[in-house]
């Protein structure tokens, strides 16, 4: 189990310093060596987990989806707030998630021709689609709405933003440009009732942040709570 844990963790190292590296240099400039270099790791243990450059590209676009943390699942939540979410807690995760940045700019990037870089574009559309499924059978959505069309759309503008805002001034507005695409698109997307109560303004991905924490710590503290009276009716009459 320690040396599966150690593998995991010098994949994952990996990764992150590839990110780096494709991020200030593009995929066609990055090297082996600069990588090898940044993650400290030997020609080796990169090839144990990746064959090629190609591979390890690859494996830094996909990480756009499959390694983002989860929505998390607040109680009154609507179903289009989780949507709005994804896109602003992104555009918040970008400014320290170094494997996110990278991943963004190999996604983004007009290089090299032979990276499938539809992986993500794929993947954040399924997500949408999903909520946006969910939400139509909540009736948070209006009735009109395809989901599946309004999921690409969302996803083509958001990547669009992003282009724009990277080209600009290196991503810094970019949660104000989110803000705005989604102050523009949700009311053809949204029944009135919730179109009203959602949170679209910029700062929403740190609220989001601040909010999964507080319902988490109380998790914890209803947990602890429960386990303490559980323990307190089980013990017998006189003992302390």
């Amino acid at each position: 189990m320690a040396k599966q844990d150690r593998a995991i963790r010098t994949r994952q190292n990996i990764l992150e310093a590839a990110a780096v590296v494709f991020d200030q240099k593009g995929y066609d400039a990055a090297t082996i060596t600069e990588i090898l270099a940044r993650a400290e790791v030997t020609k080796g243990a990169l090839y144990f987990h990746f064959t090629s450059k190609e591979e390890l590209a690859l494996a830094v676009i996909d990480a756009q989806v499959t390694q983002a943390p989860p929505m998390p699942d607040l109680p009154g939540k609507s179903k289009m707030q989780e949507m709005v979410d994804m896109g602003m807690l992104f555009a918040h995760r970008l400014a320290d998630d170094a494997l996110l940045r990278g991943s963004v700019r190999l996604t983004l990037e007009h290089g090299s021709t032979s990276l499938n870089r539809s992986g993500p574009f794929n993947g954040w559309t399924h997500l949408h689609t999903q909520v946006l499924v969910e939400g139509l059978e909540r009736g948070e959505v209006l009735p009109h709405v395809v989901p599946s069309d309004t999921a690409e759309l969302i996803v083509g503008a958001y990547a669009g933003i992003n282009t724009m805002s990277q080209a600009i001034n290196n991503r810094a507005d970019l949660e104000r440009r989110a803000s705005v695409l989604y102050e523009h698109v949700m009311p053809s997307v949204v029944v009135p009732s919730v179109l009203a109560r959602l949170d679209m303004a910029p700062g929403r991905g740190a609220r989001a942040l601040a909010e999964a924490e507080r319902a988490r710590e109380t998790k914890v503290r209803e947990a602890a709570a429960e386990a303490a009276e559980a323990e307190r009716a089980g013990t017998p009459v006189g003992v302390a």
